[in-house]
Order: C-alpha cells, then structure tokens, then sequence
C-alpha cells in the first residue's frame, strides 16, 4: 500500500486501531523489548508477560478511575460469552432467580435471550416495535426480586446510545459497554458489573475486559463454565487458562494511547464532534439522508442512515457504498439485519477521517438529489 494513501475504516468492529499502536506493534512483532521472541510465543506464565497483562489493567483503573473494591478481568469469549457468563455468575444472588433487562437494541435482545436459560428474564418495557429510542426510565417495570438490572450503553448495529445512566436504586446494575467503552467517563461505582469486547474501543478482537465489585464473587452457578467464573479468574489474576495474550498486549497499547491523548475526557469531545459532523449533514439534506434513531438516543458510536428515504433507496445506497471504496472508505455498509449506512466513530477514527465521509456525503447528496 501506498504509504501515503489515507484509508478511512468506518468498521463496527473489529474496527481501527491507531495507527501508532500498529506501529509501536509492528516494531516489536519479532523481538519484543529485546527479548529475541515475540509476545504470539511468549508464555503467559513469564514475568515478561505478568508486566504486559498489569500494565494493561493499570491503565484501565487510571482511566476509569475504577474503585479498589471492583476487580478488573480480561476474558475469552467476547461480549457474547458474557451474555452467558452474567446471569451464570450473578443470578444466583438471589433465590429467585430474576433477571431484569432493558431490551433497546438487537445485543440486549440476544443478552436477554441467551439469559432464559439460567433465569425468569423480566423485559421492564413492552418491546419496542423499532430500536430506535431508549425509553422513558418512569415506563421500566422493574422487578424488586431480581438478581440484577441489565442494559447495553450502546447498541453497534440500531445506533441507539444511553445518555444517562438507569437509577435502578439499590439493585445491582450491568452494563454491557463493549462499542462505546472509554469514550466518555463513567462513575464505575454506579454498576455492579462492567463488559466491554476490546475490538471496538480498545483493541483487537480476542480479550474481554470485565470490572466487577467485591461483594458479586463467589455466587456463580455450579453450572457455569470455570473459564466464566469470575471469583476463579479474578483469584488467578486473569491467568487461570491461557488468556488471549497478543490482544492483551494491544489492549495495553491502546489503553496507553488514550491517555497520552488526553484519556477518556478527551476521547468524549472527539465523540461529540466527530459524531455531530455526521449528524448535522443528515439534519440538513432534507430527507436524503435519514437517522431513523430519535435525536435523545442517538448514538455517538454508531451513526445508521438510509438514502433517499426512511427505507432507502438500494440502488443509491449500493452506489453511495461503492463510491466510497474508490475513495478509500471503507466499511460502510449497515448491518445485515438492518441494511443502509452504518459510519461506525469509535476513539481512533480521526476528525480527518470524518471529513473525508463528509465530503464525500455532500458531494453525492448535490450530484443524486432530486
């Protein structure tokens, strides 16, 4: 590739990585700190490796200013393993099995489904007829016997983003934050437990970061799988199997990247902007573009829209998609259960990689508008 070829990837995820940890990775591929191997073969047993996996939860914990009483684990099995390993960890916290989930999206519909086996799941709302809001807190029909309330901040493929974060009271609260996790700062001592996949926000593909308080070990299941076990694995430091190693090593890469770059604050104004970038062009084009995600609930993260109509126009939509490779953006298509645009801004998209989706938003709406 031409170096000097500026390619935008709008993925959802596995999506981009700053282009100074690709580097910083690259450099040490072969021999990593002069060691003469590679972090790929290196064992997880080894000190080497013991200061890779600290270092990586030193830095979440600064970022997030994560309390003393939560543990903080990296895990096998992506968000989608968590939909199991929550309610096999924490619905044994009381007899009677509850689970609370606010369904907004398709990752907290498949969360609450995949719950039904371990659990009574209690969907506080009537299903929404389209994901395009979060709904109105004073509407939640929350059970006081459940185990837990679960939510997910950000659904990647509606584009529908939390604002807030639920008051749920004393109840303990379970937040799978995998596509918008480190773009805004978050008072961890609001939640009983904390998911986010890495492929996103924080790294590769392969390692899932999980934060849970003190007081939630040691109730898992007899069921559940012992790589799930978060008492086991926080006892184990993480290393009670082999962990993912190499996505722990970037996790750490990236994790130190944001915050030489002003951490999670800085991340957060460059949500904000890069987002409204977007947004503000769908706002103006009098029904070319169109959001179907109420303004409140839309997401900073994940930006869905159709051309030409609420339903879109293929055609446009298909020339729109391929347009944009030739111009080096890539990535672009929506998700296969919703079809259109999706322009997906995680922390290492840059403000020049938006005005590039910009111009070129622009320049079609003049050339296809009728």
């Amino acid at each position: 590739m031409d170096a000097q070829k500026h390619v935008a990837n709008f993925g959802a995820g596995p999506a981009k990585l700053p282009r100074s940890v690709l580097l910083e990775a690259q450099k040490e591929l072969v021999d990593y700190k002069g060691l003469g191997i590679s972090v790929l073969e290196m064992s997880h047993r080894t000190s080497d490796f013991s200061k890779i996996i600290r270092k990586a939860e030193n830095l979440l914990r600064e970022l997030l200013k994560i309390p003393d009483n939560y543990k903080v684990i990296f895990l096998q099995g992506g968000g989608s393993g968590q939909f199991s390993g929550i309610p096999l960890n924490l619905i044994g916290l009381k007899e009677e099995r509850i689970a609370d989930y606010v369904v907004t999206g398709g990752w907290s519909a498949k969360a609450a489904k995949e719950a039904e086996k371990y659990a009574k799941v209690n969907l506080v709302h009537p299903k929404l007829s389209t994901y395009t809001k979060v709904p109105d807190p004073s509407t939640w029909n929350l059970n006081p016997d459940a185990s837990y309330v679960y939510y997910c901040a950000n659904e990647t493929v509606h584009g529908v983003e939390f604002d807030f974060v639920p008051d749920v009271g004393k109840a303990v609260l379970v937040c799978d934050m995998s596509s918008n996790f480190l773009s805004r700062p978050v008072d961890v001592s609001k939640f009983g437990v904390i998911f986010a996949g890495a492929q996103k926000n924080i790294g590769s593909a392969g390692v899932t970061a999980v934060i849970v308080r003190d007081d939630l070990l040691g109730f898992a299941l007899k069921e559940c799988p012992i790589v799930l076990d978060y008492k086991v694995q926080s006892e184990n430091g993480s290393l009670y199997n082999t962990p993912p190693c190499f996505s722990i090593y970037i996790m750490g890469l990236v994790l130190e990247w944001i915050k030489n770059n002003g951490g999670v604050k800085a991340m957060d104004e460059l949500s904000q902007t890069k987002s409204q970038m977007i947004y503000d062009i769908i706002d103006i084009s009098n029904g070319f573009y169109v959001c179907p995600v109420e303004r409140k609930s839309r997401s900073r993260m994940n930006v869905p829209f159709r051309i030409g109509n609420i339903k879109g126009d293929e055609a446009l939509e298909k020339k729109f998609l391929d347009e944009a490779v030739e111009n080096d953006m890539l990535s672009l298509k929506g998700h296969r259960s919703v079809g259109g645009i999706r322009a997906s801004l995680y922390n290492a998209v840059t403000i020049e990689d938006v005005l590039k989706l910009s111009a070129h938003m622009k320049s079609f709406m003049e050339r296809h508008r009728s």
